[in-house]
Parts: structure tokens; sequence; C-alpha cells
């Protein structure tokens, strides 16, 4: 059978998706009735707690645990395998001893009484320090990508031939740039720790497990352990933030499994907040030395930059591929040295590489500006000739043009360090361009009507606290013509029908996908059952307000739960699969965004506070605008948290993580962010190319935005994120040395 030519309604048709509509589950969150991982506690569980290595590289000699198991209440007490005699440690953090106990107390008190045995090893932690890092035999093997209008003839050395043609740029440019910029590296900080509380029963496995991968965790569960997938299942119906760091179940829930299944008790093992902050998850550094040139004009013509930072032990960095970021000079050399260092490896956080991407390349572009007194804004504008986006120039200039009213940035712009101070206090504005590509993810719906006219979807997804859960709601109660909250949504369930992971901004496209691919599909079924009632044929009916009607004859319908009973005593059961990749008029990929940010600096102290940030993104078709809405704030916030706040503190010596507790690792509170201000850009063309998703973008431009503005007020570049008030003064202590 031919393939349904899905659709979603026109702007002035639909009654449900594009509007505000409160989270379904808003309000089990909002009373404390919502479980997540940590508030399931199962009969006679088992507490986990582990002893974990305050060596960032060492050599473990022994470990003596027989007074830990004499503690009253310890149950079992085991070496992850990692961690035995003779194995070698690379970074602090990594556990080492489980212990299970009647009681978190118990399993405390036995985690104090292990004793280990190390022989320190040779610690490298300086991911700033290329130099060190080279004469350290850490650094990884350079990638260069290079591009330029001349090519090398057959006989030229083409290495050669792109220096020398870089050199003859740069020296004919009208105008260069040479700087240094980088961002540290920051930890995902989830509230909700990484861990499971999970269960036997018999030869089978139920986990609750703090994922953003209900559909993908099954089968790596059952693969560390060498069952089958069918004896696992996993569940999440409420996560408390994941950010890219829990795709995976983690070799620590694989352990808490077979503890359980050794002592034949339920085991609940959530990491502590040191231990998730040094091994749950970070985003690797990035650091980078650029030389810019341009024409008379400002535009671009030639860019060389030479990179780096770690992803800890397996080197790696920001990629390659995204400096220079949006902006696409004609002649372009960029090259990363990943560097090795014994910190704990990265995780994917939120649209990886593309928020240092954006700092490393767009506060060059802004100090193009300073330096040739010129307002950034327009050096922006003319540099959109030039990009690598998926996006196009004119929508870029025409979200600028929205969020410049917005913030009224002609009337507040003034030239780099040349406003008006108010006693020490001096203000500016910075602004940055973003892209994100990918669509959405395989997803299946399995879709229940019932006789009474109740509603049922189901779907292995996961909501993150993004609103998935009202999104599939929506789609599904559009299509029918009901209410969101009429319907019953059933999601977080591994036995439910696959849906992907929640990474990429890929799930409100996937899920739409599926939810109304199953739905159409539903009321296709229903209409043939209603057309013969209502003497006409089913491709003349439509769903509207809860009744069942022969469009354009609103008096000719049926109510939908009269329309359900024709059902007769069975349910009607509609399964449908988005296939990720697939061509559809329901979802596409590639969106744009532009960030400005008013910031105002003290040069006594050197902090930095944040007045107004404005985000104008693009998105496709918008189901639920409050929680799309939602999602720019909560990337904007931490955004302004990594650009001002946020970074993971190693001592440089030892290696030791100084900051791993939410009393020392610094976030932003309500009055650290000013006033944000969002606006979701949706131009017809742009509504048309259907769902997409929007969790990664607005997180991409917050830094580079609010290092452009703090370099506008202060006529100083503070080179490196987070901009702390240690780092403004020794910038501004460096400018006049040198005036």
């Amino acid at each position: 059978m031919a393939e349904r030519n899905y659709s979603w309604p026109a702007r002035d048709a639909a009654s449900v998706i594009g509007t505000y509509h409160d989270r379904l589950d808003g309000l089990a969150k909002a009373s404390g009735a919502a479980k997540y991982t940590y508030d399931v506690n199962l009969k006679r569980q088992l507490i986990m707690k582990a002893l974990d290595c305050p060596h960032a590289h060492c050599r473990i000699k022994s470990i003596d645990t027989p007074k830990a198991e004499s503690v009253r209440g310890v149950v079992d007490v085991s070496v992850f395998p990692h961690a035995e005699p003779g194995k070698e440690i690379s970074w602090q953090g990594e556990l080492l001893v489980a212990v299970a106990a009647e009681t978190e107390g118990a399993a405390n008190e036995a985690v104090a009484a292990i004793t280990v045995e190390y022989e320190l090893l040779d610690v490298f932690t300086q991911d700033q320090a290329l130099e060190a890092a080279k004469q350290a035999g850490r650094a990884g093997r350079p990638t260069t990508q290079t591009k330029t209008e001349k090519e090398p003839g057959d006989d030229d050395d083409a290495d050669a031939f792109v220096e020398a043609e870089i050199a003859r740029l740069l020296k004919e440019a009208a105008h260069v740039v040479e700087g240094d910029y980088g961002a540290e590296s920051v930890t995902h900080c989830c509230l909700e720790t990484h861990g499971a509380t999970l269960a036997w029963e018999g030869d089978k496995l139920k986990v609750h497990l703090s994922t953003q991968n209900v559909s993908g965790t099954e089968e790596q569960i059952a693969t560390a352990l060498g069952i089958s997938a069918d004896q696992v299942s996993v569940e999440c119906q409420h996560i408390g933030g994941g950010f890219g760091s829990k795709f995976a179940p983690d070799y620590w829930t694989i352990h808490a499994a077979k503890v359980a299944k050794k002592t034949g008790r339920p085991v609940k093992f959530m990491l502590d907040r040191d231990q998730d902050l040094m091994i749950g998850g970070n985003r690797p550094s990035g650091f980078i030395h650029v030389k810019m040139g341009a024409d008379k004009d400002g535009m671009v013509t030639v860019w060389d930059s030479h990179h780096w930072g770690t992803s800890g032990p397996q080197g790696g960095g920001v990629s390659v591929g995204v400096v220079p970021y949006v902006f696409e000079p004609k002649n372009r050399r960029s090259t990363l040295t990943p560097i090795r260092t014994n910190l704990a490896p990265v995780r994917a956080w939120r649209a990886p590489n593309h928020p240092q991407g954006c700092l490393l390349t767009q506060a060059a572009f802004d100090d193009l500006a300073a330096k040739m007194g010129v307002d950034s804004y327009d050096i922006f504008w003319k540099n959109l000739d030039n990009k690598s986006s998926v996006q196009s120039a004119d929508v870029y200039r025409q979200e600028m043009t929205l969020a410049a009213e917005l913030m009224d940035w002609k009337a507040k712009w003034h030239a780099h360090g040349k406003g008006s101070a108010n006693g020490s206090v001096v203000e500016g504005l910075g602004m940055a361009v973003h892209t994100w590509n990918t669509g959405g993810h395989t997803s299946t719906c399995r879709l229940r009507v019932h006789p009474d006219g109740g509603v049922q979807s189901f779907c292995g997804t996961q909501d993150l606290g993004t609103g998935t859960r009202t999104v599939c709601g929506m789609v599904v109660a559009e299509t029918f013509g009901l209410d969101p909250d009429a319907l019953t949504v059933n999601i977080g369930l591994s036995t439910y029908p696959f849906s992907g992971v929640s990474g990429g901004s890929t799930t409100v496209a996937g899920v739409s996908e599926s939810h109304r691919r199953a739905s159409e599909d539903a009321l296709a079924q229903l209409f043939a059952l209603v057309a013969p009632k209502l003497e006409t044929t089913p491709e003349a009916l439509e769903a509207k307000n809860g009744r069942i009607r022969v469009r354009g004859k609103p008096d000719q319908s049926m109510s939908w739960r009269d329309a359900c009973s024709l059902l007769g005593l069975k349910p009607l059961e509609v399964e449908a699969t988005f296939q990720q990749g697939s061509p559809t008029p329901l979802s596409s990929n590639g969106v744009g965004g532009v960030q400005m940010a008013h910031v105002a600096v003290d040069r006594e102290t050197g902090v930095v506070k944040m007045k107004k940030f404005v985000a104008v993104q693009d998105t496709g078709l918008v189901i639920n605008r409050k929680t799309a809405e939602s999602q720019m704030y909560g990337g904007i916030i931490m955004g302004i948290a990594y650009a001002l706040f946020e970074q993971r503190t190693v001592d440089p010596r030892s290696g030791a993580f100084l900051n791993n507790t939410l009393r020392d690792y610094r976030l932003p509170r309500l009055g650290d962010v000013g006033d944000i201000v969002v606006r979701l850009f949706e131009p017809d063309d742009q509504r048309a190319r259907g769902v997409i998703g929007l969790g990664e973008p607005p997180v991409i431009s917050p830094g580079a935005a609010i290092s452009n503005a703090v370099c506008n007020a202060l006529g100083v570049r503070v080179g490196v994120m987070p901009m702390t008030p240690k780092r403004v003064l020794d910038a501004l202590e460096r400018a006049a040395r040198r005036a």
C-alpha cells in the first residue's frame, strides 16, 4: 500500500500545535509526585556507595577490604574489574570499590574503612600549555584543514603552497587581527546524579535508570551482562538533567546489576555529587591562536588558526571542522593539536564543539570591528556572504534585524572602549551567530483508540524536562481534534516501541513524525467507519473540537465518543514509524540563530553583570510555544553560566578537581542572568519545513556574544571563558602595561 501523504495543518487551521500549553507532567513535578530514578525505592533494596580514586594517575598496588566487610549492615564489598591490583588509573574519581549495605550510613562507613595502596605516576593536566604538552610527549597528531582560492599546481608541494598563499594574503590584507582565545572545560552538573535503582525478578532485570536513551540502554545492559535484551527492561519517567552525559548505562550500573544478582536484593546506586562532577561528564576545553586578514571594507579574506584542547586521556578537543565557525573565509587554514591529559574523559555536552567554535571564531571577527573602529553588527552582516551554515544569509540578516530592534542596538552601540562610564562601571554590546544541522531520529508510536473515546499513545522516548511528553500529546490531539489533557501519553519504558536517544536536538522532530503518522493513519480508519453514518465520503471529513464533521458543514457531525463507539468491542490499534533520514514533509533540519548581549563591567572589581540578552532563533514548525521558549531560556542561562561562572578547576600539579561540589562549582543565580528576551523566527517559508529540534542551538552563541560585549565595554579582550573577575582585572592590567 502506498504511504499516506502526511502533512501538518495550515497555520490558520491549527487549533493545538503552535499554542502555549502547560506541560502534561507539570502538576506532578510541581507537587513532588513525579518519580525520578533517585525517588524509586524497592522493598529490601540495598544502598550502594563506592570508593573513588583520589589520584589523577596511579597504579593500584593493593586493596584491603576486611574492615569494610565487618561494618554492621554491609552485605557485599566488591572491587571494580578495572581497579584490581596492578591496574593503572588515569583520572581522579574513577570508582575502585563498591559497598552494598542496608543503609546509606553503613555503606559510607564501610567505604571509609577501605585501605588502598597506590603507586603515584606522572600527571599532566595543563591543557592550556601547548608547548608543555609537546615537550611532555603528550600531544596527539595535529589535524589540518585548508582551502584557498588558488590551487597548487601539479609540481607544487601542497603544504608549502598553502603556507605561501596564506602569508601573501595576510601581507596584502588591509586589516590584520591576531589573537588568542579560549574556553575552559565545564562539567554537565546534572541536578540528578548518574545512577540506577534496579532489581532482578528471576532471570529478568528491571532497571530504573537516569537516562537520555530509554530504548537504547536496554541492549547495552544486556550485552554487558551477557544476557538477551528481552531479559532487560529500562524505565525513566523523569530525569534530573543529562545534557548529553546520560546516553549509556555506565559501568557502575552494570556493576550494581551484578551485585543485585549476587545478593538477591534490589540495589540503588546513584553517584555522590563529587563523583558525578568528576566522572559524570565534561565538555572539552578549546584554545586558539588565530591570525586573520580582511579587506578595507571588513570582508575577511584569509584565516589562519592553530587550536588545541583536551578530551582527557584519549586526546581530542574541539573539532577542526567547526573552526572557523559559521563564517567561512575563502582562504583558510585550521590546525588542531589534541592533547592527552590525566583528566576524566569528555561526554557530549549540548551542541558538541559548537559553543567553543563560536567563541574561538567570532571573538576574532569582533576584534576586527574593534580594530577598524566600526560596528560589529556591520562586520557580521557583511561576512555572512561567506558562510558555511546550512541556513541562508538572508535568514541570518532577518534575524539580526529583529534582534537589533529588540536590543535597541543602534541606540546603545558605541565603539569598543568608548562608552560613557558610571563611576567604574562601563557597558557594552556583543553579538554572535550560530547553526545546528540535525533532523529527527527514528521513532515509532503505537496508538490505541478505545470504543469509549479514550486515546493512548505508547513510545519508548524520554522527556528530559523539555516537554517531550506534552509534544506527543499535542500532536495526537491536533490530529484528532481533541484537548491534549484528554489523552494518555505513555513514554519512558523500553518495552514501548523504539524511539531514538535524546541528543542533538532530534527528539521533538522524531516523536512528532511518529505520532502524527500514527494518528493520521488511525483517523483515516475512523473516518471510514463514520462516513456512511454521515452520508459522505471519508475524504470529506475532518476532526475538530471534539467532533468528526463534514468539512464546511459543521452541523453534519458526530461526537468523538459516538464515532469511536463504531469500533465495536475492540480498540483500534495503529503503529507508525519514522525512519531517520527519510524524506518527509513533517520535519526537517538546519537552523540558524542570532544572539546579542548587553553587559555592565566594573573596572575596579572585574565583575561582569548581565543587563539584557536577546535571542532570535529559526525553528521551523513550533509544536508547543511555551516549551519551545523555555528551551531557549534554559540554553541561554547555561550559556551565561559557562561564559561567566563555570569551569572545572584542576590543580596543575596533582590533577585534583578542586571545585567538585556545588558549594564550590559556581553556577548563576536568578540575579545573575539579567533580562532575557527570546523570539521564535517563524516566517511562512520556515514553518513549511516542518518540525526541527531546538535543544542545542540556543546554548551555542551566549559565550561569544557575552565575550564580545565585555570587549566592547572595556576596549580590552578577556580572552578566556569564564570571564571571572580575576581574568577581567588581569586583562585590564596587561592592556595598561602595553599602553
